[in-house]
């Protein structure tokens, strides 16, 4: 294994680049027409955009997609070549991005005419509202002033993207028809028409258009109905471990009391390495193939869990997300556990936890 450090001292995330690839080929099976452009953006959901980059390469794909020039320019400096698609582009953003050889995805003509007094003739994407309501151009009025599109030199590409891809599937339709109407009102095609994230490309394969951009799936969240390869497993080393009786209580807000006689033991991680506070005398981990329970408050540094009848060794390890023995607690369990997405966990999880690679 390879990362930041060799021997992480209190907590750190194995990623498995193995399971990467074979998650982003699950995907491309499912689209054999269409290119893929995996979603890198946020450090690669928190795992590393330039090894898990890197790691895709060899799936060949059309490119990569990031949220920020910032994040291109990383990708550049590490010596990728292809296509770097900039989703959340903002004016200010626009001369980096030209720098680097950034295509970035404007929402109407105003960000057209600026990307092209920066760039004329440089390729871009246009994005197409159909009911996300977050970014882009409204699909009716796009249809309406699509000739504008057409003869703006670098205009490379059309897109949309599903609010509701994994649950409903006749939004997913009427989203679908929509984009339809709006492209056919171009008097020529453009080289690129794509829509599907991870749950439109492997439950909808029919809105595959040119090319998918798969995200949470490639790192192990599920997508609808299907479930990832794991990608990741979250540890941390337990450090002192102590028995305490009935009616003592642990951590801030004394919001737990011992019942009993129970065993203590103190994880090095808490909310500043991105174990959410609300998982506070709810969440669970892996202890010697054992689920045990958050006892108290989530710390910032530091959580605690409780066992009874057994304690576990100081200097053992806890699994927070990943397998031990017969035991699991998965990405999107942990995730439930939490009350949020498999997306918003692994983006928690804050840089001073160690990423090691195999």
């Amino acid at each position: 294994m390879t990362g930041q450090s060799a021997t992480p001292d209190r907590t750190w995330l194995e990623v498995d680049l193995g399971a990467v690839v074979r998650n982003a080929r699950e995907v491309m099976a499912a689209n054999p027409a269409a290119r893929l452009l995996p979603m890198v953006k946020a450090n690669a959901y928190g795992l590393g955009a330039v090894p898990v980059a890197q790691a895709l390469e060899q799936v060949d794909p059309w490119g990569f997609g990031v949220a920020t020039a910032a994040e291109g320019r990383e990708l550049r400096e590490a010596g990728i070549k292809r296509p770097i698609m900039l989703f959340s582009p903002v004016s200010e953003s626009l001369p980096l991005a030209a720098r680097y050889d950034l295509t970035p995805a404007l929402g109407g003509p105003s960000q057209v005419r600026a990307w092209r007094a920066i760039a004329e003739g440089r390729p871009f994407h246009v994005q197409i509202d159909t009911g996300i309501g977050r970014a882009g151009i409204w699909w009716e009025v796009f249809r309406d002033r699509a000739a504008e599109f057409c003869d703006a030199p670098g205009f490379e590409g059309v897109f949309t993207h599903f609010h509701s891809s994994e649950s409903d599937p006749a939004s997913v339709r009427e989203q679908w028809r929509r984009f339809q109407a709006a492209v056919a009102a171009l008097e020529r095609r453009p080289r690129y028409v794509h829509a599907a994230n991870s749950g439109a490309a492997l439950n909808h394969p029919e809105t595959a258009g040119d090319m998918v951009r798969p995200g949470i799936f490639l790192y192990g969240g599920r997508a609808g109905n299907r479930a990832a390869e794991p990608v990741v497993t979250w540890k941390a080393r337990i450090f002192e471990v102590g028995w305490r009786e009935e009616g003592a209580t642990v951590s801030y807000g004394a919001t737990f009391r011992v019942k009993g006689r129970m065993a203590i033991a103190t994880m090095a991680a808490g909310y500043a390495d991105g174990i959410h506070r609300v998982l506070s005398n709810v969440g669970e981990v892996l202890v010697s193939g054992r689920r045990v329970r958050i006892a108290g408050r989530v710390t910032m540094d530091m959580t605690v869990v409780w066992s009874s009848g057994w304690a576990p060794e100081e200097g053992s390890v806890a699994t927070i997300i990943g397998r031990d023995g017969a035991e699991e607690i998965t990405l999107d369990e942990h995730a439930a556990q939490a009350g949020t997405i498999a997306h918003e966990v692994l983006t928690s999880i804050g840089p001073r936890v160690a990423r090691v690679y195999r």
